[in-house]
């Protein structure tokens, strides 16, 4: 009998039939409350949550594509029929390495998970009005909310000028992050600290949850 496929509606937490929004939503919900850099780097749950966010990405990654997402529910469907399907080939069907499993190097999952999520992330910052343009540039908003977050005084900030420099600046903590120039606001988002990003990600869930129950 073959092997049932992992069950990416369930890890989304959408049902079968949710619109393509309803799964881009979902995505947005789970990866931010899952994303390792929630928790501290040393924290004896980072392990756990990289698996977990892997888990979404590939989730997203599926159900995201339509045409992904058909040969999926099809071979779901295959799984799950009766049990007098032919099985003469002997073991179970490969659903993994159709469906995300086949990146097995650990480093090549993460790095995918962190290129989709980064994506998603910049969309929301516009939304937000904290990037703008094709390039996702960082603006004034998301420096003023990164200054926020750090608990300093902002220093000085150049805004969308080209060639600017834009730095913020927040005692200690933060530090100075110079030449932005040409860097997307997730690029500047890896290079906070990560009590920084933890905080940012959970400001933008925050405002993600609140936007989903109001809906």
């Amino acid at each position: 009998m073959s092997s049932q496929p992992v069950d990416y509606y369930k890890t989304l937490e959408v049902e079968s039939k949710a619109t393509q929004q309803q799964i881009r939503d979902a995505y947005k919900r789970q990866a931010l409350k899952h994303h390792p850099d929630r928790v501290p780097t040393d924290s004896p749950e980072r392990q756990q949550r990289t698996k977990r966010f892997q888990q979404i990405n590939d989730a997203y990654y599926t159900l995201s594509d339509p045409t992904r997402r058909r040969d999926y529910d099809a071979a779901r469907t295959f799984a799950s029929g009766p049990s007098d399907k032919d099985t003469s080939t002997g073991g179970s069907f490969p659903f993994s390495s159709f469906f995300g499993g086949g990146r097995t190097q650990a480093h090549e999952q993460e790095e995918f998970s962190n290129e989709q999520f980064g994506s998603v992330f910049e969309d929301m910052l516009r939304e937000e009005g904290m990037a703008e343009g094709s390039d996702a540039t960082p603006t004034g908003k998301f420096w003023s909310m990164v200054g926020g977050l750090s608990g300093g005084a902002m220093g000085f900030i150049v805004a969308n000028l080209p060639g600017a420099l834009a730095g913020a600046v927040a005692g200690n903590r933060l530090g100075a992050i110079r030449d932005a120039r040409g860097k997307s606001v997730y690029s500047v988002f890896q290079e906070l600290p990560q009590s920084d990003k933890a905080r940012l990600l959970s400001e933008m869930a925050t405002k993600v949850f609140a936007h989903a129950v109001g809906s």
